[in-house]
C-alpha cells in the first residue's frame, strides 16, 4: 500500500510497502508526481517485474569504477608497476566524463553522446579513433556487468551499452618491410648494444608471440625434445587461456645460442628496454612506422603464405580466441588455394 506524506522541508514523500518487497520511498516536489511514481511501483510489484532502482541511485560510475580497479581489474588485467595498462586511461576516460553520474542516469542517449563527443573532441581533449572508442564503450559495458554480476546492483533500464551503436572496428595493421627495409633493419639489430634484440625479432617471427608473452618466458617453459613452449601464466597472456606454442627449427637454433641468464628468463630484458632498443634499431635502418608488434603480423603472414597452414592451425599458432582476426591471412593463400583446386 502507497502512503503520500508531506514532509516538514514541503516534499511530498511517497512510501510503497508490499509482503515479500523492501520498501521503496521518494522525494517529490509535487504530490501527483509522488503518487504517480508510488502507483507505477505497485504496478510492477504486482507483475512480478519490480526492480529497486535503490543502489543503482546511490552509486555514481566513479564510486564504481574505483571498485573495479581493486577487486576486478587485478584478477583479469596485468597490473604493471609503470601503470601505463590501457584498461587503466580506458577507466580514467570514463570516470573523467561520467564518474559524476549515477547508475541510473547512464542511459542511451547519454552513451550516445559520449560516444560521439570522443570521436569530434573538444578544447579539453582531442578526437580519438573509432577503435579507441569502441573499446572504452566494451570496458563501459563490463564495468556495468561488474556492478550487476558482483556488485548485486540492478540496473532498471539494463546495461545501456548494449542499445547503442559502436564505432566500426579498426583494421588491423599491415605494415611488412620490404627485402631493402629487412636487410637494414636486422644489420642494425645486430649491431644493437643490447644483446637480446635480435633473438627477441627473430623469436618473435618465428614463433608470432606477443612481447609479453616472450618477456614473460622462462627456460622452464621451454621443451627442447618436443619443440614446444607452454605459456602457462594467464596475467602474461592476452586471451589469458594458456597454450603450447610450436618452435620450429629456427626458433630451437636461436634458442639453443642463448646464454642461460641466472633469472631464469629466455629473454632477460626489461619492456622498455627492448623497446627502446627495438626502436633505436629502426631508426638507424630508417626504417619508419614499424611496432614490435608488427613481427607476429609478419610471422602469421609467412605461415599463411605457405599455402599448408589452414586458419585452425595458424590459430593454434598464434593463441587468438576466435578466427575473426585470422581472416586477414586468407588472401595470402588464395593464388595457391586456386592451383589446388585445379
Amino acid at each position: 500500500m502507497a502512503t503520500i506524506r508531506l514532509a516538514a522541508s514541503g516534499l511530498h514523500q511517497a512510501i510503497v510497502r508490499r509482503l515479500g518487497h523492501p520498501h521503496q520511498s521518494k522525494t517529490f516536489e509535487r504530490k501527483a508526481d509522488a503518487e504517480a511514481w508510488a502507483s507505477a511501483i505497485e504496478t510492477d510489484m504486482r507483475r512480478g517485474v519490480f526492480i529497486s532502482a535503490t543502489d543503482a541511485e546511490r552509486t555514481t560510475l566513479g564510486d564504481l569504477i574505483k571498485d573495479f580497479k581493486t577487486e576486478f581489474a587485478p584478477h583479469h588485467y596485468r597490473v604493471r608497476e609503470d601503470e601505463k595498462e590501457a584498461w587503466r586511461f580506458q577507466l580514467d576516460r570514463l570516470d573523467e566524463a561520467l564518474g559524476d553520474y549515477s547508475l541510473t542516469a547512464i542511459d542511451q542517449k547519454l552513451v550516445a553522446k559520449y560516444r560521439d563527443d570522443r570521436l569530434k573532441g573538444n578544447e579539453d581533449r582531442p578526437p580519438v579513433k573509432e577503435s579507441t572508442v569502441r573499446k572504452e564503450l566494451y570496458m563501459l559495458s563490463k564495468v556495468l556487468g561488474f556492478a550487476q554480476t558482483e556488485k548485486g546492483i540492478a540496473l532498471p533500464r539494463g546495461n545501456p551499452v548494449e542499445k547503442i551503436r559502436k564505432p566500426a572496428e579498426g583494421k588491423g595493421r599491415d605494415r611488412r618491410l620490404s627485402a631493402d627495409e629487412w636487410a637494414a633493419f636486422e644489420r642494425e639489430c645486430k649491431k644493437s648494444r643490447n644483446p637480446w634484440l635480435w633473438a627477441a625479432v627473430q623469436l618473435a617471427v618465428e614463433t608470432a608471440m606477443r612481447q609479453g608473452e616472450l618477456l614473460s618466458l622462462t627456460w622452464r617453459q621451454v621443451d627442447m625434445n618436443n619443440q614446444v613452449a607452454i605459456l602457462t601464466d594467464p596475467d602474461k597472456i592476452k586471451n589469458e587461456e594458456p597454450r603450447g606454442v610450436p618452435l620450429n627449427s629456427r626458433a630451437v637454433t636461436v634458442l639453443k645460442a642463448l646464454p642461460r641468464s641466472t633469472t631464469g628468463f629466455v629473454l632477460p630484458v626489461e619492456r622498455m628496454t627492448l623497446y627502446h632498443a627495438f626502436s633505436y634499431a629502426c631508426e638507424r635502418a630508417k626504417v619508419k612506422n614499424y611496432t614490435f608488434h608488427d613481427l607476429r603480423h609478419e610471422a602469421l603472414s609467412r605461415l599463411a603464405e605457405r599455402g599448408d597452414f589452414n586458419v585452425l592451425e595458424l590459430a593454434a599458432v598464434s593463441g587468438h580466441k576466435t578466427l575473426q582476426m585470422l581472416k586477414r591471412y586468407t588472401h595470402l593463400q588464395a593464388g595457391k588455394l586456386a592451383k589446388k583446386m585445379g
